[in-house]
């Protein structure tokens, strides 16, 4: 299974441990991500029409070399595209067009045979300073509310799935290891982007369990430093929810 996004750091953090946790589980997937540090769905549609190579070609987070949208759609059969805002403009569905329809058009005229798929992204941490935290209240609640509902807006327009990642963190952030505001640990690294060992693992096994359907307790990888109660209670709840 071969799965290319077209994204930014968020889909470099949902990307990182991807191959690793999917290889451990006996269900390796083929996963590369096209980074360019907060990248909106405005620049994807521009970047498309110059054929601008400026995209990391990463692997696990790591580039490999600059490449263009329109190269990186001809490099393989992909079998899943996804898709996604940039985490300010997540949840302002009047932000997303006509972006999106000309990156959908655009895949779909070159990768008829693949599924293309949105990803919902998370909100930021609490108390976060992001500048643009300020156009959701600075509220945690206030941020996912309103990406959801944008992406489930777009979803239905566009007749996409959605890799529901900040569902799943937002869920994560009611269990106990990670309920940062009651003294638990924030599974983001600065605030917005996910942490480099918790966060980044339960955005993996999220979309593990969407593109396998397979149980995450078949997952044996886990990132390096990790208490394995934490590592467990997300495979739980992966298993529990999604």
């Amino acid at each position: 299974m071969k799965i290319l996004a077209i994204g930014n750091s968020f889909s470099q953090d949902a990307t990182r441990y991807l191959q690793e946790v999917s290889a451990s589980a006996g269900e390796p997937l083929f996963v590369r991500n096209l980074y360019i540090g907060g990248c909106s769905l405005e620049q994807h549609a521009n970047n498309i029409k110059s054929n601008a190579p400026a995209y990391d070609y990463e692997i696990d987070a790591v580039g490999t070399r600059k490449i263009s949208i329109p190269e990186a759609l001809t490099l393989e059969d992909w079998d899943y595209i996804t898709v996604q805002q940039v985490s300010g403009r997540s949840g302002k569905p009047e932000t997303f067009e006509p972006y999106l329809s000309f990156i959908l058009d655009t895949v779909r005229t070159a990768c008829p045979k693949a599924e293309i798929l949105f990803h919902r992204t998370w909100a930021y941490e609490i108390g976060s300073g992001h500048p643009n935290f300020a156009a959701y209240n600075r509220s945690q609640m206030d941020m996912y509310g309103s990406i959801v509902a944008a992406t489930t807006e777009m979803a239905k327009k566009h007749n996409i799935r959605v890799i529901p990642t900040g569902d799943f963190i937002q869920l994560l952030r009611n269990t106990p290891p990670f309920d940062f505001k009651n003294g638990g640990m924030s599974l983001c690294r600065d605030n917005f982007h996910l942490s480099l060992d918790y966060g980044r693992y339960a955005a993996a096994i999220c979309w593990f369990k969407f593109f396998t359907g397979k149980s995450a307790q078949d997952v044996t990888f886990v990132p390096e430093n990790t208490y394995f109660s934490c590592t467990s209670a997300i495979k739980k709840a992966a298993d529990l929810y999604l």
